[in-house]
């Protein structure tokens, strides 16, 4: 199965640099609500079957445009929405926000026990993500499949699930909003990501630059300590 996880539109809380993680969320700026319109032309060469997004009011914005131009029905799911914040919800410190990241990349390292602040671990962060992505594989359309969820939901699931995506390349590498990660395979076999944010991922080397808020951001490789290895699950 061919698969797209696609990062919302720009919101407000971007702008200010928030933690801004609980349901239902803000809506898009001006620029997002371009971002969204603006998808459909950007996936063209892409023939999707399915489109996914989450609980989030933002993922819901960014696909409208797609939906309408493809005639496809929007299937909300919670299992997509941003990795909650917990305690640290709301916050826009630089110390709250290496946290979040430093806990978020954790899970992918394999700490699935971790437990953000006053929020959910790794294992079930990682498996209400699996749900999603494993119904979408049951149904079998004969297409690609559209995931719109959120920016460090998507390069912790990438960087766990992904065989040739590292943790300090997830965490080196930020997405911007209504950037891509495009990854091929099943739940059964594995998954390989073919690009991310346009870039063939085998071929790239330099550090991101993303901005659009704390999950888009990157987080220095050393920051991750010794867990930062590869995990196995």
């Amino acid at each position: 199965m061919r698969m797209l996880l696609i990062r919302h539109g720009q919101t407000p809380s971007n702008l200010g640099n928030f933690l801004d993680t609980a349901r239902p969320g803000p809506g898009l700026t001006d620029l997002g609500l371009r971002q969204a319109a603006a998808l459909p032309g950007a996936l063209t060469g892409e023939n999707i079957a399915a489109l996914y997004v989450s609980t989030l009011t933002r993922t819901q914005l960014t696909a409208a445009p797609l939906a309408a131009e493809r005639g496809l029905e929007v299937r909300i799911r919670d299992g997509i929405r941003e990795l909650s914040a917990g305690d640290l919800e709301m916050q826009a410190d630089e110390d709250a926000i290496r946290q979040y990241l430093t806990t978020a990349f954790a899970w992918s390292a394999g700490d699935i026990a971790r437990r953000m602040p006053g929020g959910e671990s790794g294992a079930e962060a990682l498996a209400r993500f699996d749900a999603v992505v494993a119904e979408a594989a049951e149904a079998g359309e004969p297409g690609t499949v559209a995931l719109v969820s959120h920016g460090a939901a998507i390069r912790v699931w990438t960087a766990s699930r992904a065989q040739n995506v590292t943790v300090e390349f997830a965490a080196e590498h930020g997405l911007d909003n209504t950037g891509v990660v495009v990854v091929e395979g099943s739940p059964d076999s594995g998954w390989t990501a073919l690009s991310w944010a346009g870039t063939v991922v085998p071929g790239v080397t330099a550090s991101g630059t993303a901005d659009g808020g704390p999950a888009g951001r990157t987080l220095p490789g050393p920051e991750l300590g010794p867990t930062a290895g590869h995990p196995s699950a």
